[in-house]
């Protein structure tokens, strides 16, 4: 298992950057440094709702006073108004001593305010406001630049946009920005068997479901997919089939071609483009699985069992992995937390189980439970019902042949439903 994970991780690429809108930026990797050309915010604003203030006018009051309380009390300041600051005005003002203006969030400050009244240490007044409590200098002004300088980097090469980077770009004035692109995977399968979903199936037909299944796996990995679907194993039009993905994919998933006659085919088509292995891995369900870099760029292409449950689970351990490499994520494997067995579990000897479950969690103690799917080994790992019904695979040690009740086991979530 290891061996062939270092293997896959060492094939990982991040695509050659592109500059595309901030928009649909979110998700990737960043990469450039993105430098500020200006501040950030660009004037000095208002923090909240209230009256632009000298401090040195209001000082001595409420809290913020230095006298004692009768002295307070005996104090009345009121301030004449001269107008009202709205945000986005545009037209300069200026605030004369003894003097307020009433501003808006996001308003700009008027020259010699600098500090800003909030409402409720007010009376609200609309031409003369009184002065509950007096206001320290700097105190609810936004100065400008106090997020970003000219010059501070906003964001890092390296760094994935998520919706703060989104939001900061767009407040920089950045209108694209450059990025490594979603991988692109393409996936096909094999199979004389196999017919499409839009076709009814004959006697010893059977609906093609892998290019599917693993098309919508490779979304939620991250991938932008092209589902090629059902492929021909003539030699000559599978090589140009399969030599036309590899001109236009970071990684290629062909399902069906690890067993049988067609499966001995498709691999000697395949050698001839590069180096192709096929070996039984120490994992099930999916023992017998492919992995090679094919043409001129060396490109990840995974040969992945027909059993659409397996080829699934091979997916989620082997392909998933590289994919998340491949857009820069840190971690690229899904969160693993301990979890106590509700019932006996059995593995197989000698082989890494990646078993389906249902993850729970006990209200009162706060404990994982775990509730394993599908029977005996083999007896149902060809049933795709119980991989939906599944929130979570089951990790079994290497040397486990049997899980106790109550044992507690190592569990990876998958995707959340809903």
């Amino acid at each position: 298992m290891e061996e062939q994970q270092a293997r896959i991780a060492s094939a990982a690429v991040a695509p050659r950057p592109v500059r595309v809108a901030i928009a649909e930026a979110q998700g990737l990797m960043c990469a450039e440094e993105v430098v500020t050309e200006r501040p950030l915010p660009g004037f000095d604003q208002a923090a909240i709702d209230g009256y632009a203030v000298r401090s040195v006018d209001v000082l001595g009051m409420g809290g913020d006073s230095d006298l004692d309380a009768d002295e307070t009390r005996n104090r009345d300041i009121s301030l004449p108004v001269m107008g009202t600051i709205e945000a986005g005005a545009r037209t300069p003002s200026r605030l004369q001593p003894r003097q307020a203006a009433r501003v808006q969030t996001g308003a700009p400050m008027p020259t010699l305010a600098d500090a800003v009244l909030p409402l409720r240490w007010t009376d609200g007044g609309q031409s003369r406001v009184r002065v509950l409590r007096g206001v320290r200098s700097g105190a609810y002004v936004r100065r400008a630049g106090d997020d970003v300088q000219p010059g501070d980097v906003a964001v890092r090469a390296g760094t994935i946009i998520g919706a703060a980077q989104v939001g900061l770009l767009a407040a920089v004035g950045r209108e694209r920005v450059q990025v490594h692109p979603r991988p692109r995977l393409s996936v096909m399968c094999v199979g004389g068997e196999l017919v499409d979903i839009s076709r009814t199936p004959g006697n010893g037909q059977v609906y093609d479901v892998n290019s599917y299944a693993l098309a919508a796996a490779g979304r939620d990995a991250g991938a932008e997919v092209n589902r090629v679907g059902i492929v021909t194993t003539e030699p000559n039009k599978l090589r140009e089939i399969v030599e036309g993905q590899l001109n236009r994919a970071e990684a290629v998933v062909i399902a069906g071609a690890v067993g049988g006659a067609a499966a001995e085919g498709v691999r000697s088509v395949l050698a001839q483009l590069g180096d192709m292995e096929v070996a039984r891995i120490a994992m099930h369900p999916g023992s017998v699985q492919g992995f090679g870099q094919l043409g001129p760029e060396r490109v990840p292409v995974f040969l992945l069992p027909a059993n659409p449950v397996s080829a699934l689970v091979v997916f989620e351990v082997m392909v998933r992995p590289l994919i998340r490499l491949s857009l820069g994520k840190r971690q690229p494997t899904r969160r693993v937390v301990q979890a106590r067995t509700l019932s006996p579990i059995s593995s197989v000897a000698g082989r890494k189980g990646y078993l389906r479950g249902q993850l729970m969690r006990d209200q009162d103690t706060g404990e994982y439970l775990v509730q394993a799917l599908g029977g005996e080994p083999g007896s149902s790992s060809h049933l795709l019902a119980t991989l939906a019904e599944a929130n979570c695979l089951v990790v079994i040690p290497t040397d486990a042949e049997q899980v106790r009740t109550g044992e507690v086991v190592d569990v990876a979530f998958l995707a959340q439903r809903g």
